[in-house]
């Protein structure tokens, strides 16, 4: 029962078109959350399907950031804008401009950025 409470809560963001993405970033550039982290995925992909727990724990954990999700496929053109060459990948940007970039599975790695993204904007 709690874990479907949860997943009812989400708090990453689904991109699933340009027009949501330019929603979100703008909306994000203007707002308190001037930090976003997206998550570039792919249903195929299981390194980025064992990662949506993890994300959607850091989004829990770090309120003052939008953590936005996108599938490479549907989303086409935002991917390749983003030059996203592989998933998963997860990019940091502050203000909608691009700050940060990782490649690849690796939870603890990514905790760590975005730990250290958030407190840059704190100091």
């Amino acid at each position: 029962m709690e874990d479907t409470e949860k997943l009812k809560k989400s708090k990453v963001i689904k991109i699933d078109s340009q027009k949501s993405w330019e929603h979100y970033i703008s909306h994000a550039t203007n707002q308190k959350y001037s930090q976003v982290v997206v998550h570039f995925s792919a249903f195929w992909c299981v390194p980025s399907i064992v990662m949506n727990p993890v994300f959607e724990e850091l989004a829990s954990t770090y309120q003052d950031v939008l953590f936005l999700t996108l599938d490479v496929d549907e989303v086409k053109e935002i991917a390749s804008k983003m030059e996203i060459k592989a998933m998963p990948t997860f990019l940091l940007l502050n203000g909608g401009t691009p700050v940060e970039k990782i490649v690849g599975a690796n939870p603890d790695e990514i905790r760590k950025m975005i730990d250290h993204f958030v407190q840059s904007r704190l100091s």
